[in-house]
């Protein structure tokens, strides 16, 4: 078993000109946004991060070109324990991990998961990486989303990545079936934050962050749609948001499907896979992004899981059968 207890940090960031004129908290949430703003923010006052050597206050205004340093020591909250969990490993090398997560695993630890979850499997599996922020993971999975992940092995690769991921370099494509025939692909352009009724429900909101999707139709049924969606951004549940939000949302989505909708006349096996599938009909497909070291491009697939392959089936049938 190993636990996390405290980890160095020493980041460096020179502010583009076109954030310069903001505060430097928001400017460190920006550049160093594996780490939370309210961390940023007693980083600063404590003077561990400094502009050009001086230290400021959270909310002076930095310039294009200023050269930020973070040294600081990162406490974990709790303790994460190494666990054996089988991965489903599609790469790895010294620097990347890329894993095809299967549904109901979480990938982090949270109230209510205090381990059982992919970062425990990771310090199992790669025990140096306890040295890494967030044990390398650089972007997430909802708990019920199957597919592609990667992992930073370093923090060399962990900063390279997370800047691709800024830089909206790495591409994230993913299929899902949702509610509805949709007639035409599109881009949907709308920010998401809390829902102010809900606070565990993201939704399109205008005090949001900005969030871009992209989808397009793969296959039309009788009243559903199988669609391939690129992500632009990666706000919390984003594309069952977003679908939600143009009125197609994922089949099987406990919290943004909204009312049970069937094919008039549908088969009994149809009805009841659609009534009972057991989670978000959304499968990440594709990610292609450079690699940390060598800068070559990079790209991988995950086929659709069993289910999703299921469900496309009997939907498929049911189409046939109504065709004439």
């Amino acid at each position: 078993m190993s636990s996390i207890n405290k980890q160095a940090i020493h980041l460096t960031a020179e502010v583009p000109f076109d954030l310069g004129g903001q505060r430097l908290d928001q400017v460190a949430a920006q550049l160093f946004a594996e780490h939370s703003r309210s961390r940023l923010s007693a980083w600063i006052k404590e003077g561990r991060l400094t502009v050009d050597g001086a230290v400021l206050r959270p909310r002076d205004i930095v310039h294009g070109g200023a050269q930020l340093v973070l040294d600081a020591e990162q406490e974990a909250q709790g303790e994460w324990v190494a666990q054996y969990i089988e991965l489903d490993i599609v790469y790895e090398d010294d620097q990347l991990l890329v894993i095809n997560k299967p549904a109901g695993l979480v990938v982090h630890p949270a109230a209510g998961h205090a381990d059982g979850t992919l970062l425990n499997a990771l310090l199992h599996h790669v025990p140096d990486i306890v040295n890494v922020p967030r044990a390398g993971i650089v972007h997430r999975l909802d708990k019920d989303t199957t597919g592609l992940m990667v992992v930073a092995k370093t923090i060399q690769a962990q900063t390279q990545l997370v800047d691709q991921l800024q830089k909206r370099t790495v591409s994230r494509i993913y299929e899902c079936v949702v509610i509805g025939v949709i007639t035409a692909g599109g881009k949907i352009d709308a920010p998401i934050g809390r829902s102010s009724a809900q606070r565990q429900r993201m939704a399109v909101t205008d005090g949001g962050k900005p969030a871009v999707s992209h989808y397009r139709v793969l296959e039309r049924f009788r009243s559903h749609t199988h669609a391939r969606v690129k992500l632009e951004t990666g706000r919390t549940h984003q594309i069952r948001v977003h679908m939600s939000h143009i009125g197609y949302p994922l089949v099987g989505d406990p919290v943004y499907a909204g009312r049970f909708r069937i094919p008039p006349a549908a088969s009994p096996t149809l009805v009841q896979s659609l009534k009972e599938f057991p989670r978000q009909a959304l499968h990440a497909r594709f990610l292609e992004l450079d690699h940390p070291v060598t800068g070559k491009r990079m790209k991988w697939e995950s086929p659709l899981p069993d289910d999703l392959v299921w469900l496309l089936s009997l939907l498929r049938q049911d189409r046939e059968a109504f065709i004439g």
